[in-house]
């Protein structure tokens, strides 16, 4: 397979000796949990954001002290006409936004982070990364789970050949996923909306980090089984590699058993939670049918608290366990364990950087020349292409080969492997 195309990183347009100033749009879940690692890391200045919310503009306008407080603003628009030096904007509105914002940051010149999934559909995410091409800016899709350390650490083994090469992938998730509060078009695939799109795209990344990058085929089925909760909920994808590994994405997003049922009672985010704590479905408070203003309310609540800056385990999102020619490897609370010709080796790793401080790492180090990225826009639009593959494979039932793969340099997992402490 020849990718379609491939990425190039632009040159920095400032001096690396000073901050990039940091525009946000978007105050969610995503965002808010980018907040601490911005706030930590001396690379980056958050001066301004957009956020149509006007409860949510008043709170984040007051963080700060009053020097150091960043400029609200009702709109993107309004953010970009009045803040001339931003070098970066964060965009973390809802996914069918995502076109619109993203060419409108790289349109008067700035770098882009964008959350995942990148777009609603494949053609929207070509679209953003020939517009930065053109544009001579870094496009970069983050945070996934690949950026989870012992995910890092699985690929830098695999990398070193130490167990041989991988040649399964297997990454299984159970969650409550489509009972959370949720807004209309977060059920809606046709809006980037979903299990596939919203929780595929950290699968897909994953098993796609592992495996080298460069799916050739995926099989897949989706699911929609609630009539009370319309959406694809659920999927079984079998992904078929040109370098030879094969690997399977289970999601279950309708409540019934807990991943942490399976991985030390620890959440996707790296703490205990206990049983009755994990189920919105099962709650009779919460689980009841809720209005769509209702909906909305709880899940500006549930998005203050739900995603931790640190934790006391390492983070589970879900199960994944990888098969080498010489053996397994699997997570553990602190890390990893290996299962090769040697016996068991349990490999414990630190837990004092966030996935989203390595997101902020990564994009730093490409816009200083420090290090290529991985996760750039052709990655994402690499990752959506599963997402899409998946639902199409599903609906025609047969098989759906892939045309806008990209690989991963081996020289840039060592790089990134180098930089963790293990």
């Amino acid at each position: 397979m020849i990718p379609t195309f491939l990425d190039t990183t632009p040159s920095l347009k400032i001096p690396p000796s000073r901050p990039l100033s940091v525009g946000i749009v978007g105050l969610g879940a995503a965002a808010q949990a980018f907040l601490p690692a911005f706030a930590k890391n001396p690379s980056f200045s958050w001066v301004a954001f957009a956020e149509p919310d006007a409860q949510l503009r008043e709170k984040h306008a007051h963080t700060r002290s009053a020097a150091l407080a960043p400029k609200a603003y009702a709109s993107l628009g309004q953010m970009l006409a009045h803040e001339k030096t931003l070098d970066l904007v964060y965009v973390a509105t809802p996914t069918d936004l995502h076109l619109e914002h993203v060419k409108a940051a790289l349109s008067v010149g700035c770098h882009v982070l964008v959350e995942k999934p990148m777009a609603s559909q494949l053609s929207e995410a070509l679209e953003m990364v020939k517009t930065a091409r053109q544009m001579d800016r870094l496009l970069m899709v983050g945070h996934s789970h690949s950026y989870d350390r012992p995910i890092l650490e699985m690929r830098r083994i695999i990398e070193s050949g130490a167990v041989g090469r991988v040649q399964m992938v297997h990454t299984w998730c159970f969650t409550d996923w489509m009972y959370r509060p949720r807004r209309a078009e977060e059920l809606d695939y046709r809006l980037g909306g979903g299990v596939t799109y919203r929780q595929g795209a950290h699968q897909f990344d994953i098993i796609r980090y592992l495996c080298g990058g460069l799916v050739r085929s995926v099989r897949a089925k989706t699911f929609d089984w609630d009539p009370k909760r319309q959406g694809l909920g659920a999927h079984t994808v079998f992904l078929d590699f040109d370098s030879g590994p094969a690997a399977t994405a289970v999601y279950n997003g309708y409540g019934g058993l807990s991943s942490m049922d399976l991985a030390f009672d620890i959440s996707e985010w790296g703490f205990v939670q206990a049983l009755g704590e994990r189920n919105w479905r099962r709650k009779p408070s919460e689980g009841q049918v809720l209005s769509a203003q209702e909906e909305l309310k709880a899940k500006k609540v549930r998005a203050a608290t739900a995603i931790p800056a640190l934790a006391d385990h390492q983070p589970f999102f879900g199960l994944t366990l990888v098969s080498c020619e010489g053996g397994d490897i699997r997570q553990t609370p602190q890390g990893l364990s290996i299962d090769g010709p040697n016996g068991r080796e349990i490999l414990d790793l630190t837990l004092d950087t966030s996935p989203r401080d390595l997101v902020l790492k990564e994009l730093w180090d490409a816009l200083s020349g420090a290090a290529k990225p991985i996760h750039t826009g052709a990655w994402g639009a690499a990752n959506l292409e599963v997402c899409e593959a998946a639902i199409t494979s599903s609906m025609e039932k047969r098989e759906v080969a892939l045309r806008h793969q990209v690989g991963i340099e081996p020289e840039i997992v060592s790089q990134i492997g180098s930089q963790i402490d293990r």
